[in-house]
């Protein structure tokens, strides 16, 4: 059964950085979900989905796999870009402020 390993990237509600640091092994669903007519959940036979293994680094990631003889691929982690903005909201209101202060 193939597995993906990757580095997951922030949540767009989230302002810091919690749980990016590690890295996590997830097992590919190798068949479609089904939809039970009655009550309209979606289910799989396939449990390994649920598996979801962190690692503090790559390589013990790749190492797992391959002991352990799964297949993995690897996702290298987009770069983050440098502009971010320093200061909170704080400084929206700083006397010091250069820029015009609009409502």
């Amino acid at each position: 059964m193939p597995a993906r390993i990757y580095k997951p990237a922030r949540n767009a509600m989230q302002s810091g950085s919690a749980k990016t640091k590690h890295w996590v092994l997830e097992f590919v669903n190798e068949s479609g979900r089904e939809v039970d007519p009655l009550m309209g959940w979606t289910s799989s036979a396939d449990t390994q989905t649920q598996v979801r293994l962190r690692f503090e680094t790559k390589e013990a990631a790749l190492e797992y796999a391959q002991d352990h003889g799964i297949e993995a691929v690897v996702s290298e982690p987009k770069i983050r870009k440098a502009n971010i903005r320093k200061g909170g909201y704080g400084e929206n209101f700083a006397t010091s402020r250069r820029g015009a202060w609009t409502h």
